[in-house]
């Protein structure tokens, strides 16, 4: 059923006050202690991670976590969405490309930042919204992930090479934080590494339904590319079409499984039939690439959700092709082109 309508907007602008830091040594991580403005879905304090090593070298990570839209989805007993910033997998468990000690691994010497998530809103989210039985979520998603954005450009003002990451929730907005990203350094290559995502398809009906509950219009940048353009425009897939027309030179990707059983759950609960997953993945590509987007994708057969920070990230191959060899190619610039499975079941 449709969200109710707005109740209170946020700022459009993200914080500017500068974030309080516990500085950590060459190749340990900094806590970053954000501005008052920045919090969770529930007011909690907000706060990110950076890894010093490679200055000119650097990873965004959008971490996920789900998301919530409704009272029944973002109510107390839901746990559709990751509700506190916790400690990050990247220091708790570090495997795949945060495994920096593996030799295999081609982001062993780069500088991280890592946001964590805790608003429900995929990233993109300025609103305080009330679902109504008392349900009040702060979905500040973008106000949180932005001051991470420009804290990221502040410490590391001489990257080179920047990748904007991201699994599940966290992989959706890549695109944005990545357009962000360019204008901030415009001298960077930049690369977009989306992981677990690609499904969820442009259906203006619940883009508008979600986007009013989040208040995606209040977290919009200021693109000429972007004038005009509403709540029901601003869709998941329109991410990529939107950042490619800002900056041209961003190198897309992602990967996918190809019946994604996460992915699946929330298509459901978005009201999209997605038992025909790899169907919605394929279509989502076409509609980007129709745009004149470059989009390299890499699916994986099965249901497994997201491999950036797993140890699978080393061992997955399909025709042929290892992951680890395909991301290695997309940060020299020189892709493999699309992996697709065959037998995809």
């Amino acid at each position: 059923s449709p969200a109710p309508a707005p109740t209170e907007a946020a700022t459009t602008e993200p914080a500017t006050t500068e974030p309080a830091t516990t500085v950590g040594a060459e190749g340990e991580w900094e806590t970053i202690t954000a501005p008052s403005d920045c919090m969770c879905g529930d007011g909690a304090e907000f706060r990110f991670f950076v890894r010093h090593a490679d200055p000119t070298k650097v990873v965004f990570f959008l971490e996920g976590g789900g998301a919530c839209f409704s009272a029944e989805t973002c109510g107390p007993d839901s746990d559709t969405y990751k509700r506190e910033v916790g400690e990050p997998i990247a220091t708790t468990n570090p495997q795949g490309i945060f495994k920096f000690s593996a030799p295999e691994n081609p982001f062993a010497d780069w500088s991280v930042v890592f946001v964590p998530y805790c608003t429900g809103d995929v990233h993109i989210g300025n609103k305080t919204m009330d679902y109504g039985d008392g349900v009040v979520v702060e979905h500040k998603g973008y106000v949180n992930a932005t001051t991470a954005l420009e804290q990221m450009a502040a410490t590391f003002p001489d990257a080179t090479e920047l990748v904007v990451a991201g699994e599940s929730a966290g992989s959706v907005p890549t695109p944005l934080y990545a357009g962000m990203a360019s204008d901030l350094l415009p001298a960077a290559r930049i690369t977009v590494m989306a992981d677990g995502s690609g499904a969820y398809p442009d259906i203006p009906a619940i883009n508008g339904v979600i986007g009013a509950a989040w208040g995606t219009m209040n977290a919009v940048p200021d693109w000429p590319e972007n004038e005009g353009l509403t709540v029901e425009d601003w869709s998941f897939p329109g991410l990529y079409v939107q950042a490619a027309a800002h900056a041209p030179d961003i190198l897309f990707a992602r990967h996918d499984y190809a019946y994604d059983k996460t992915q699946v759950q929330f298509a459901l609960l978005a009201g999209i039939p997605g038992e025909d997953l790899m169907d919605l993945i394929d279509q989502n590509e076409v509609q980007i690439e129709a745009s004149g987007v470059d989009l390299f994708s890499f699916i994986t057969p099965g249901d497994r959700h997201t491999v950036l920070h797993k140890a699978n990230f080393y061992s997955e191959e399909v025709n042929g092709v290892m992951l680890v060899d395909w991301v290695v190619a997309l940060l020299s610039g020189e892709p493999l082109g699309d992996v697709h499975c065959t037998e995809c079941r």
